[in-house]
């Protein structure tokens, strides 16, 4: 597959067939997030891999609380409607988790420990568009809590759950997405 054709055509899904991923797919597709590049090259990730519907149905506990916390917080009112049974249906959620003393020189500079979250960032872009290129659909998550998602995961206090990817086959057709003009957004100092 073009990786242009990946990039533009990768969409973020929330309806998911009940198809298990098969371990060999996910192999590939872990082994691409382990490809990302890191400061240093610390490789500062670790994956978790979920299909359990205990642990899966927790995730989407903690998520719902955080949702309506962030509807009292934010008075956004789309969020009343922002549904959250994909974490539930999604035959797999990856859990991307950092370790900020796998950081680079940052970690000395003023805003302190920051490359190990763009290094694990890259590697969820990889996971997605792997993902994508064998067929799969994703969606990058973020919604819960940090302190809340380390229990559930049993992830040491020293790591950082940093995004749960939402991984299976599409439900349904995924609607295209529009992109700002990308004039607004870029600058050229020459």
């Amino acid at each position: 597959m073009d990786l242009f054709e990946a990039i533009k055509g990768r969409r973020s899904c929330r309806n998911f067939s009940p198809d298990p991923v098969p371990e060999d797919d996910l192999g590939k597709i872990l082994e691409a997030g382990t490809w990302a590049p890191s400061p240093l090259n610390a490789q500062p990730w670790e994956f978790i891999a979920i299909s359990s519907k205990g642990v899966k149905e927790k995730i989407f506990s903690e998520a719902e609380r955080c949702r309506q916390w962030a509807i009292e917080k934010t008075g956004w009112k789309w969020l009343g409607k922002y549904q959250l049974d994909f974490l539930k249906t999604a035959p797999m959620i990856i859990a991307v988790i950092g370790d900020p003393e796998k950081s680079g020189v940052d970690m000395f500079q003023e805003e302190g420990r920051m490359g190990y979250q763009h290094a694990c960032a890259a590697a969820v872009q990889n996971i997605h568009l792997a993902a994508y290129a064998l067929g799969y659909a994703t969606l990058w998550f973020t919604l819960f809590d940090k302190k809340v998602m380390r229990e559930i995961l049993g992830v040491p206090q020293e790591k950082v759950p940093l995004a749960l990817i939402c991984l299976g086959k599409a439900g349904s057709e995924m609607p295209p997405v529009s992109r700002k003009d990308m004039a607004r957004n870029i600058r050229y100092i020459r």
